[in-house]
């Protein structure tokens, strides 16, 4: 199992320190959202932080775009050295062609579903995303409850890429813990971002090895 923590959780009186024990960690990604208070109902890290730790990151960055109109920002993730841009479904007028900018950016694409968006609005697209991230909590706050359905909805997204000729890798975020996690990776999830579980264990490394052992 891939495992990208979420630095939504992280101390951020202490992004340094933070950065130093996922740098040392078994995690694969760093996941970054960054949120607008209008697509979501709260306001996270912006481009200047986001520039900040760029260079202190040795795990490529995940970065989870919760903001309207998206395509406005694709030339600043690019900036900030992203490896993916993450977009939501939900929030893109023109999917297929906001896929195709972020690659002619030079990023790998994601498309993010919440929870009330089935998998089926991916039929056209499957093949042309890297990665889909499914939202097992509602977008815009950290420590929310795991909703289950997303179990089913997971298999659902195995069974789509399965049949198609996709490569799109398929990423859990919101309620991940070790139980959920089980679930999860059985129900065919190759990546679990993971915030509260990680950054407020007593050995934050520790619950990332948990997890990648799943």
């Amino acid at each position: 199992m891939l495992v990208a923590p979420s630095l939504l959780a992280a101390d951020f009186a202490d992004l340094h320190g933070e950065m130093d024990m996922l740098n040392s960690s078994s995690a694969d990604y760093l996941h970054v959202d960054v949120m607008d208070g209008m697509f979501v109902p709260n306001i996270s890290i912006g481009f200047p932080v986001i520039k900040a730790i760029a260079p202190l990151a040795s795990k490529p960055m995940d970065v989870h775009m919760m903001v309207i109109e998206p395509d406005r920002f694709i030339g600043q993730v690019r900036d900030c050295g992203a490896h993916l841009m993450n977009v939501h479904y939900e929030a893109c007028r023109h999917l297929n062609r906001t896929l195709q900018l972020i690659k002619d950016a030079g990023m790998k694409c994601g498309v993010t579903l919440n929870p009330a968006t089935p998998v089926s609005m991916l039929e056209d697209v499957i093949e042309d995303v890297d990665l889909v991230l499914i939202m097992s909590v509602n977008p815009g706050f950290g420590g929310q409850k795991f909703i289950r359905e997303s179990i089913k909805k997971v298999a659902r997204l195995r069974n789509l890429i399965d049949n198609s000729a996709s490569k799109a890798l398929i990423e859990v975020d919101g309620g991940v813990n070790a139980e959920t996690g089980k679930e999860l990776a059985q129900a065919g999830a190759d990546i679990l971002v993971a915030g509260s579980y990680v950054f407020r264990a007593p050995d934050p490394k520790l619950a990332i090895d948990s997890l990648k052992a799943l």
